[in-house]
């Protein structure tokens, strides 16, 4: 059974599929029609919901597309739908009424989605600035292109950052009404011959999984869902990793960060950015905020996709898995998990546990690019990541990862043959991109021709030189100024 409040309502569900998204709950149990279904997969925004969360005294919104989330998700959490956001006495949230000010509604299907964006915008950054803006709001298309008036609006809230709403005033009696949903032990939710478990601990996890070897692994389960509402495939048992506390934690040590597996992406943003700026440039494009907010690092890992924008950033910074079955614990390379396409080293039982991500060494040059048909949400056509060594002008060590140039994320070893022990000039890095052409054999689709990814991918290198030639000249002008 499943205990959460819809609003401000308690709800226990004890007969439900597990494989029901919450946007169909909301439409065909409780008849809550505001939130719509565009695409049934994440990319429109249409569907976007908030969830308040408990985190210590205060409530945590987090916008999602409930499209992509399963109604396991929901225990011990607060469920915010359009309709929830006007006042008892029937007027509309300030944001509501912004919108309305503003004109930014048209035809109206997407708007409760962008309203439910920047409910949670206003509530997690009430002094909002532009980019704030355009982050939180570039999952939620508009095809009636009617952008302009509704970042008018979010400017509009923005400019009042001491907005108080009913959310704000209730916000420790929802503290306190949500802590006495129990989720410190396991939750089983079951119906329609279909089962998903909710472990709240590594340990009972490992149990869990050696019982049901045969159990999908639900995290953020954006990627996980679309079996579901695009395939129309069942999922007959899952477990759900997203109360379990020690997967979601981030140590940092002297050497490296040590991520749990099941820790969202927008939660481990500022560490990896902090260390990495390039991998939280990347971040930025993965896919929406919305995805970000339940996708998670794990989970990008492992469902093997060739397209995954982590795991070619993983493999270049020598990233570790760490690997669990039952009380059996192993550290892999995440550039050894990839075996072929879609299938990696995981034994059945196992599951990842944490990764580990080692901190930059001295003389290390990194660099990230992402190339795609459009800026913001969308997935790779290549993916490249440079972690070069350079020392007295001499390239020391190199690792070079790429996604969407193979059946699996790989490293460009005949790039990095051709660069190790060379002087970092531009002979060498032509050299190494002829070796580059031949590190891969892509394939042609729908995102880009075999052809334009063998030339991008090479480029790729002549701009990770050019840009490191720029900061040393920006260094030495800033030396000498």
């Amino acid at each position: 059974m499943i205990t959460f409040l819809l609003n401000q309502e308690l709800r226990q569900e004890q007969d439900l599929s597990p494989n029901m998204t919450v946007l169909n709950y909301l439409r065909t149990r409780v008849g809550k029609t505001g939130t719509k279904e565009g695409c049934g997969s994440g990319d429109c925004g249409a569907c976007t919901v908030v969830l308040g969360e408990r985190d210590g005294d205060r409530i945590r919104y987090r916008s999602v597309n409930s499209c992509l989330t399963f109604v396991s998700a929901l225990h011990g959490k607060q469920l915010i739908t359009v309709e929830d956001l006007k006042s008892k006495d029937g007027r509309l949230h300030p944001v509501q009424q912004a919108m309305v000010d503003f004109h930014g509604s048209q035809c109206g299907f997407c708007t409760p989605g962008f309203i439910m964006s920047m409910f949670a915008l206003s509530k997690n950054k009430p002094a909002a600035n532009k980019h704030d803006i355009l982050e939180a709001l570039a999952g939620n298309l508009c095809r009636c292109t009617g952008y302009r008036p509704i970042v008018d609006a979010a400017r509009a809230i923005a400019e009042q950052p001491g907005l108080a709403d009913e959310f704000s005033r209730y916000e420790q009696e929802l503290v306190a009404r949500l802590a006495k949903i129990e989720t410190d032990t396991l939750v089983t939710l079951s119906g329609d011959n279909k089962v998903c478990f909710s472990p709240t601990s590594s340990d009972e996890l490992a149990t869990l999984l050696i019982e049901h070897p045969d159990a999908r692994l639900l995290a953020g389960g954006t990627d996980l869902a679309l079996e579901v509402t695009q395939f129309h495939r069942e999922l007959p048992k899952m477990i759900y990793l997203g109360n379990v506390a020690e997967m979601k934690t981030l140590e940092e040590t002297d050497e490296a960060l040590i991520i749990g597996a099941a820790r969202s992406l927008s939660d481990s943003y500022e560490a990896l950015s902090t260390l990495y700026p390039d991998f939280g440039e990347l971040l930025h494009r993965f896919a929406s905020l919305q995805i970000r907010n339940q996708g998670t690092l794990g989970g990008n890992i492992g469902n093997a996709s060739p397209i995954g924008d982590a795991p070619p950033v993983l493999i270049a910074l020598n990233a570790t898995l760490v690997l669990r079955k039952g009380n059996a614990v192993r550290e892999l390379p995440v550039e050894d998990y990839f075996l072929s396409y879609k299938v990696t080293a995981q034994e059945q039982g196992e599951f990842i546990e944490r990764i580990i991500v080692p901190k930059p060494a001295a003389h290390q040059h990194f660099r990230v690019y992402k190339l795609s048909k459009r800026l913001d949400d969308d997935i790779s056509a290549v993916c490249g990541a440079f972690n070069l060594t350079i020392e007295n002008g001499i390239v020391t060590d190199a690792r070079i990862g790429f996604g969407g140039m193979a059946a699996t994320p790989k490293r460009a070893a005949g790039c990095e043959r051709a660069l190790v022990g060379q002087a970092w000039n531009m002979a060498t890095v032509k050299t190494a991109m002829k070796a580059l052409e031949a590190d891969f054999e892509p394939l042609s689709d729908f995102r880009a021709s075999k052809e334009y990814r063998t030339r991008t991918a090479a480029n790729l290198l002549y701009k990770c030189f050019i840009e490191q030639q720029d900061l040393k000249l920006e260094t030495r002008v800033t030396s000498y100024v």
